[in-house]
C-alpha cells in the first residue's frame, strides 16, 4: 500500500486511516531522529491490513454505493490514459454538437485497434461542469452511436467504460429526444457485428449506462454499482423519502456479486486492497487485462455468431432465460 494519505475517505474507513495516520507520524519521528520505532510500524500495519481485509469483505449494498462514487476512483479519462495508446479522440454527433460526458475516439489497447467510449464525471469543479457529472444528453448518445457505426463499418473492437448515474434529464435533453438517442444507441449496440467489452467502472445506471454497455462480455469492478435506478431515486418514488436510500440499495441488488448471480454481468474484476481508490494504478491494470483477455476470446468469433450471443445476451434477461 502507497504511504500517500488518502484524502477523501467515507464514514466506515475512518478506523482505518486513523491508524495509517498513527504510522505517518512514527515515520516522522524516525525521519527525524534515531528513535527505532520499526517494530511499533509494522505492529501497525498488520493491524491495517487486517482491518482492512475485514471491513472490505463485509460491506453493506449502501457502502458499495458510497465506494463506487468515491472521487478518487479511477475514471474512464484514466483508464484511456493508462490502457490506451495513439489514442485519437472523435467528437460531435453530426447532428446538434459535442457533449463531452462521453468521451470516444480510436486507440490501441494491448496493441489491438479499438474504438473507446465512456463517460467521464470529472474530479474537480471544472471538469465536472466540463463533463456535465458524466450525464449524456442525447448528443452524447448520438456520438456513441456514430462511433459504435464507425467501429463496426472498420472491424475494430468496441471497449466502453460505465460511470453514470444516468441520462442527464434537464427540458433541453427532452426536447431533442432524449429517449430516443439511447433506444438507438441501444439498438445499433444489439446489430453489431463486431466484438464489444464493456466494464462498469463505477456507477451503471439506468438506460444511461445501457446505452453503451450493450456488449458480449460485461465486467464490473468488484465494488461498482449497476442499477436500473438509484438508491435515492427508488426511496423517492417507493417511500417519498430518500433518506430510504439504504433500504433501497438492498433491495435492488446493484452490486456485482448479485449481478453475476443473475447474469446481468459476465464477470467480477477483483479491486485491490481497499478497494480502487486506494491504488488507482493497480486497479487500471487488472481491467486492462480483464479487457485484454475477454477480447482475444472473442476476436476469433465471426461477425454473425458476436451479433447473435450479444442479442441472446441481452434479450433474455428478465425472461427467466
Amino acid at each position: 500500500m502507497a504511504d500517500n494519505p488518502v484524502h477523501s475517505f467515507l464514514d466506515f474507513e475512518k478506523p482505518i486511516v486513523e491508524l495509517e495516520g498513527k504510522i505517518r507520524e512514527l515515520r516522522h519521528l524516525s525521519d527525524d531522529g534515531e528513535i527505532r520505532i520499526a517494530g511499533e510500524v509494522e505492529r501497525l500495519q498488520s493491524r491495517v491490513d487486517r482491518l482492512i481485509a475485514q471491513t472490505y469483505a463485509r460491506l453493506t449494498p449502501w457502502q458499495q454505493v458510497q465506494l463506487a462514487r468515491h472521487p478518487q476512483r479511477p475514471h474512464c479519462i484514466d483508464y484511456v490514459k493508462g490502457l490506451v495508446s495513439d489514442f485519437t479522440p472523435l467528437a460531435g454527433d453530426r447532428n446538434f454538437g459535442e457533449d463531452q460526458a462521453i468521451i470516444g475516439g480510436l486507440g490501441r489497447l494491448d496493441g489491438r485497434s479499438v474504438v473507446v467510449l465512456g463517460q467521464e464525471k470529472g474530479i474537480d469543479t471544472e471538469t465536472r461542469l466540463k463533463h456535465n457529472f458524466g450525464m449524456a444528453r442525447p448528443e452524447g448518445y448520438r456520438k456513441a452511436r456514430r462511433l459504435m457505426e464507425l467501429a463496426d463499418r472498420f472491424g475494430l473492437p468496441i471497449v466502453t467504460f460505465v460511470d453514470t448515474s444516468g441520462a442527464y434529464p434537464g427540458v433541453g435533453a427532452e426536447e431533442r429526444g432524449q429517449a430516443e438517442a439511447i433506444a438507438r444507441a441501444i439498438e445499433v449496440g444489439l446489430r453489431l457485428s463486431i466484438p464489444v467489452v464493456s466494464v462498469v467502472i463505477g456507477e451503471g445506471g439506468s438506460g444511461g449506462a445501457i446505452a453503451i454497455a450493450v456488449a458480449n462480455r460485461v465486467l464490473m469492478l468488484e465494488h461498482a454499482i449497476y442499477s436500473v435506478i438509484s438508491p435515492e431515486g427508488c426511496a423517492s418514488i417507493l417511500w417519498r423519502d430518500a433518506a430510504h436510500a439504504t433500504e433501497a440499495a438492498e433491495a435492488l441488488k446493484l452490486t456485482a456479486r448479485d449481478l453475476l448471480e443473475h447474469g446481468v454481468i459476465d464477470e467480477i474484476i477483483p479491486e485491490p486492497p481497499g478497494a480502487a481508490h486506494r491504488n488507482p494504478e493497480d486497479t487500471v491494470a487488472a481491467v486492462g487485462r480483464a479487457i485484454s483477455t475477454a477480447l482475444e476470446e472473442l476476436c476469433g468469433e465471426n461477425g454473425d455468431a458476436l451479433r447473435r450471443q450479444r442479442r441472446e445476451k441481452f434479450l433474455s434477461m428478465g425472461n427467466g432465460g
